[in-house]
């Protein structure tokens, strides 16, 4: 028997899934070469644990030449893992948009990613209206770009519609006027799904939706929470519902934070608010020294939202956890990855479902390597 000859003996089984469950996932692709049994193993691990999306970070540096590096957050194994080789090709600032759309557009060219790693970059001329800031999404099969023009162009709110297929720009009905004050991404907040942009303007809550099916505009709708004191609102989807996110209080004193869902099946859109961030929680927006909150980025995938804070030049990073049958969970994530946006530059970030497809992909293309920092 194995306790005479000193031989261990096999793992397999239930206790093979226990212990592969609590592994990074980047750490079950050599794994799956061991045996046939091991690789069914890992399928079964995988597929009878409920995926929970990355949050990566993308840094740029400010000085040529402009270099990215990428760190992720893998909730399942509460684990911060370096993604090596990963610089992006220059074209201009790097900006995120729609919780996983990474892009940079230049007056000459548009280059943009939306696969769950960004392995692959899509490049194509600028849209004809030259602009600076404008808010990016991709709905089903298009690139929509809207505001954000420069104040030599004498259509602000215009709208551009990239096809995917025909890789051929077409111009639609501009942004609501409404928006003419805010049309560039640092005031709106986009959520998209197959059909539909929603463009939030994040003070007032008020919402229009633009409808690709037949490039018309409708709204407004009024989504800012029901809290008299909520000074930032943003959206996003989750699976297939509408979230709210809504910051309490002021820059200088944020108060609480809520979660709504909204119902899109009523034509008021009426928000019904899930969670609400704890007390304890709230501290995280707060610094020694008083700093006001530089910015708060949120994105979201699955069931989950990431929220990013800096204040004083720190980030700290909340996870909401939205829990099956109602409720929210929440905690802060303890980052082994300091990162400064004084030092570092420029900061996105981008959400995605990971799985073993994607990794297998990016291991396999030889331009990605991992490297797990706990």
């Amino acid at each position: 028997m194995n306790n005479f000859t000193g031989e261990q003996p096999p793992i397999h089984g239930d206790v093979l899934e226990a212990i592969l469950s609590h592994l990074p996932l980047i750490h079950l692709i050599p794994a799956t070469h061991v045996s046939k049994s091991w690789s069914t193993t890992i399928s079964s691990t995988i597929t009878s644990t409920t995926a929970k999306p990355w949050l990566i970070l993308h840094t740029q540096t400010n000085r040529p030449p402009y270099t990215t590096t990428t760190h992720a957050y893998d909730p399942q194994s509460n684990s911060w893992i370096q993604i090596h080789n990963s610089s992006i090709n220059y074209i201009s600032t790097l900006r995120s948009s729609n919780s996983n759309l990474l892009y940079m557009i230049s007056e000459s060219h548009l280059s943009f990613s939306f696969d769950p790693l960004h392995l692959t970059w899509h490049n194509t001329v600028a849209p004809k209206i030259s602009r600076l800031d404008p808010i990016v999404a991709v709905v089903g099969t298009n690139v929509i770009i809207a505001g954000g023009v420069h104040d030599f162009e004498n259509d602000p709110l215009a709208v551009e519609i990239y096809d995917l297929n025909s890789q051929i720009w077409t111009k639609s009905d501009p942004m609501p006027e409404f928006f003419a004050r805010s049309s560039s991404s640092m005031w709106l907040s986009v959520a998209s799904d197959d059909h539909r942009l929603f463009v939030m303007d994040k003070c007032s809550g008020v919402t229009y939706v633009f409808d690709t099916s037949s490039c018309n505009w409708f709204g407004p709708y009024d989504l800012r929470p029901d809290c008299s004191d909520c000074c930032i609102s943003v959206i996003g989807f989750i699976d297939s519902k509408l979230i709210v996110i809504g910051v309490l209080g002021e820059a200088e004193d944020v108060t609480g934070v809520k979660v709504f869902e909204v119902d899109m099946n009523c034509s008021s859109f009426e928000l019904t608010m899930i969670g609400e961030m704890p007390v304890n929680l709230i501290e995280s927006f707060k610094s020694d020294d008083d700093s006001v909150i530089e910015s708060v980025d949120v994105v979201m995938a699955g069931n989950m939202v990431y929220m990013c804070v800096c204040s004083g030049g720190e980030e700290v990073v909340i996870v909401c956890e939205l829990v099956e049958g109602g409720g929210c969970r929440w905690r802060r994530v303890v980052s082994t990855v300091a990162i400064r946006r004084s030092v570092v530059g420029r900061l996105v970030l981008t959400c995605s479902m990971v799985g073993m497809d994607e990794l297998q992909r990016a291991t396999q293309l030889g331009n990605r390597k991992f490297v797990v920092k706990r």
